[in-house]
């Protein structure tokens, strides 16, 4: 796996009292762990530094959806259920602008 590409996971809820099944962004793929971001279609929440995603072959989404990049978790390789698809270059380029942006990333 890598950057870029939409996974199901079970994601866990804020309070981390459960999880449930949901497509996830991949942020980071390191040796053991992935840091993803949920993948949500209640498109009434989106926030500036949302991700908006249509629908295409490539991605795997059945609905248009907002990949929440404030909702970040990190979790085991083993728990990733399978591999939807993947985003373009193009709205990875997007994903980077918004991160920098979420973290308060200065460019010098």
């Amino acid at each position: 796996m890598k950057k870029g590409d939409i996974v199901l996971i079970p994601f866990p809820f804020t309070d981390l009292s459960g999880s449930k099944k949901r497509p996830a962004l991949t942020l980071i793929s390191g040796d053991l762990d992935l840091t993803v971001s949920f993948i949500s279609t209640q498109l009434h929440w989106e926030e500036p530094t949302d991700l908006l995603l249509q629908p295409n072959p490539s991605n795997g989404l059945k609905k248009p959806s907002l990949v929440r990049i404030g909702k970040i978790a990190t979790i085991d390789k083993e728990l990733v259920i399978g591999k939807l698809g993947h985003i373009e270059d193009e709205k990875i380029k997007e994903l980077d602008s918004k991160l920098t942006r979420i973290f308060g990333i200065k460019s010098y």
